[in-house]
């Protein structure tokens, strides 16, 4: 039975010709229903037709929005059981460390969802190119989350300096300066009695706020920046509604918005920042292309806070329902950044990563044809037995914390990994330092992505 997808609302079509108010808002249109239907729509489908019989991986994929990693792990060791690559109806599923790393290190995989086709003939590829939008997309080229070497090391290459190890501590100390200055007016907040909410103000600030003085960004517009942040880790997800497609996608215009303004004022008032140093280095040489410079300074910003808030958030929970593993801390506080990584490990900001063949190759002795793709589920992989004793017990001490792969692997290994350590270093025990008997009240909320894992709201009663 051939698929049908549905046509976006608000259009109509007559003998295979969409109908509209004038040419340029139809094209507008038709663009995005393929954007949609070749990024949500076909995927839904497929996914949950397979999954109605009896298929896994719709219940991994498209699981309640917000769900916690927590409800997956029945899920994860059902998979890990069918052996090491389960085969789904819409991608092969793998959950064994030694897997995944395998595939994400690999040079017969790239990113994406589609087969590449580098001659451009293929249907998919010429209505992807057709349909390609100009605006800043996280997994559209030449985003560093959609490119592959050569483009890719070239864009890495620019940005990488801000984010060495060095670099990073040479953050340090402004980074913990930051984090006080909102812990006081936390304190300030619940001088009252009045509960307070760690997520947005506390989570979410001090990673919009260390990431903006990097780039450039002023500080009053860190509220608005985490805002229009939810834009780009929605669009990470696969199966999205239509409806919710186009509200993603109208958040990421406004970014695209602002960045095209921010930029332009960069290359008038240019600072020490990274961003001023992109500019001048497009405008010297053209080695980044207006589009790229976008692209790449766009990624940056977004990845540099968007999954630092979840695992700051996610650690917040996890200490505060593991209050012996909290005692651990305050007697050994040298284990902060360990116990950093062990969140990571535990509750990761991002559930899964998919990768496609390249071209024709074996996985786990099993032959893999060009084309295939492979969802890498790394939650699962933090816990594999065969990698982490007792896999699912919260342990700050847990010597091999630091094996997991919330950051990935290969060359798509996170740019900020050792910044997103570094805050969650310090986000966590300068609060709990300050708030050590501090309790969270009320009802977690969890952010309504499936890709990206974190809460949206912490509400919680200091003393």
């Amino acid at each position: 039975m051939p698929l049908k997808i549905t046509p976006p609302a608000g259009t109509r079509t007559i003998a295979g010709r969409t109908l509209g108010r004038g040419l340029g808002a139809v094209e507008r249109t038709a663009k995005q229903g393929v954007r949609w239907a070749l990024g949500h729509g076909i995927p839904r489908t497929v996914i949950i037709r397979s999954s109605r019989k009896g298929d896994l991986q719709g219940d991994l994929i498209l699981s309640g929005p917000g769900s916690h990693t927590f409800d997956l792990v029945d899920l994860f060791e059902e998979l890990r059981s069918r052996g090491p690559l389960y085969r789904g109806g819409f991608s092969h599923v793998a959950t064994d460390h030694e897997v995944i790393k395998e595939v994400l290190t690999s040079n017969d995989f790239v990113t994406g969802f589609f087969a590449p086709d580098e001659s451009g003939t293929g249907v998919l590829s010429r209505a992807a190119m057709w349909s390609a939008t100009d605006v800043f997309a996280p997994l559209q080229p030449p985003s560093l989350l959609a490119t592959e070497p050569p483009e890719h090391t070239r864009y890495r290459k620019l940005v990488t300096r801000v984010f060495t190890v060095r670099a990073v501590e040479r953050l340090r100390a402004r980074t913990e300066e930051i984090a006080r200055e909102l812990l006081d007016d936390l304190e300030k907040k619940a001088a009252s009695g009045a509960d307070v909410d760690l997520v947005s103000g506390y989570c979410g600030l001090l990673p919009i706020t260390v990431i903006s003085e990097v780039l450039g960004v002023p500080v009053e517009l860190r509220e608005r920046m985490l805002e229009l942040g939810k834009g780009a880790a929605l669009s990470l997800d696969i199966g999205l509604e239509w409806r919710t497609f186009r509200e993603m996608e109208s958040s990421l215009e406004a970014f695209d918005t602002w960045l095209r303004g921010h930029l332009e004022y960069l290359a008038e008032h240019p600072g020490d920042d990274l961003l001023s140093q992109l500019v001048a280095l497009r405008d010297d040489g053209d080695r980044l292309s207006e589009k790229e410079l976008r692209s790449v300074a766009g990624l940056v910003f977004a990845a540099g806070f968007e999954t630092t808030v979840n695992l700051i958030g996610n650690g917040i929970a996890l200490l505060h329902d593991n209050p012996e593993q909290l005692a651990v801390l305050k007697a050994q506080p040298d284990l902060w950044s360990n116990a950093s990584d062990e969140i990571l490990r535990l509750d990761p900001p991002v559930l899964l990563t998919g990768r496609v063949a390249r071209r024709d190759s074996t996985i786990a002795g099993q032959p893999i044809p060009r084309g295939t793709i492979i969802n890498t589920v790394l939650a699962a992989a933090n816990r594999d037995p065969a990698v982490f004793t007792d896999p699912d017990t919260f342990d700050v001490t847990r010597e091999n914390a630091r094996d997991h792969l919330s950051f990935s692997s290969g060359r798509h290994f996170c740019l900020g990994a050792a910044l997103a350590r570094m805050e969650g270093e310090i986000g966590l025990r300068l609060l709990f330092e300050r708030f050590p008997d501090l309790k969270i009240v009320g009802e977690r909320k969890r952010h309504p992505t499936r890709i990206l894992r974190g809460y949206s709201q912490l509400r919680a009663r200091l003393s």
